[in-house]
């Protein structure tokens, strides 16, 4: 996408995003299952919006549906290609449960981190950039 869409929200099926000036992607999480159908459309969507560059990520997480274990699969395979590192910002406890569910059996292929408090996962992130 063009340097234009920058600070612009972008929608998406499964999260609405927003490219900061300093770079790092936020992500507001939608509450709708996850398929290895709209996961393949999700990281297209990020490819366009970072111009093919990994990114540090934010996202705003809101409970969903538990997604299939392949979903879960494929979900943990395409982190590493699309980002640096992601800082999950929720209620206490939400991000938790979503790392056990994602990274039952092995450990996360990029930096996770959870927050409840934006300022901290952002100034936790910039050292990815």
């Amino acid at each position: 996408m063009e340097s234009d869409n920058i600070n612009q929200l972008i929608e998406g099926e499964i999260a609405d995003y927003l490219l900061t000036d300093d770079g790092i992607l936020i992500s507001y999480s939608k509450s709708v299952l996850r398929t290895v159908e709209n996961i393949k459309a999700n990281v297209e969507l990020v490819k366009k919006i970072t111009n093919n560059r990994k990114v540090p990520l934010l996202i705003y997480l809101k409970n969903s549906p538990v997604p299939d274990k392949e979903t879960r699969k494929f979900s943990t395979e395409q982190l590493p290609q699309i980002y640096k590192a992601m800082a999950m910002v929720s209620k206490p406890g939400l991000a938790q449960l979503i790392m056990k569910i994602l990274f039952k059996f092995q450990n996360p292929p990029i930096p996770i981190k959870s927050f409840t408090d934006k300022e901290k996962a952002l100034e936790w992130l910039r050292r990815f950039l």
